[in-house]
């Protein structure tokens, strides 16, 4: 149980990241913060990924979107994996 939560805790922070990321988008003297280049340099190669696919619509960026929902199975198919490994 406490591998699962460690994971859990993992894809919770790195949301948080994601999250923050898209906030700092509009304050952009914000990006320049120590914290920020750190938060930046570890998720926009992940929005990266959908942004090669689903470009902006004008000044809308919907691949934030899609990434948190493949985030969010991405960690469903490891927390299965997981069990199916050592909890059966």
């Amino acid at each position: 149980m406490l591998l699962l939560k460690i994971v859990d805790n993992i894809f919770f922070i790195y949301m948080l990241m994601l999250f923050a990321n898209i906030i700092s988008s509009w304050f952009p003297e914000f990006r320049r913060t120590r914290l920020m280049q750190f938060i930046l340099f570890y998720t926009e190669p992940y929005f990266n990924i959908f942004r090669r696919f689903i470009p902006p619509l004008g000044m809308f960026d919907l691949s934030p979107i899609v990434a948190f929902f493949a985030l969010q199975f991405i960690e469903w198919l490891v927390i299965k994996f997981l069990i199916v490994l050592f909890f059966r």
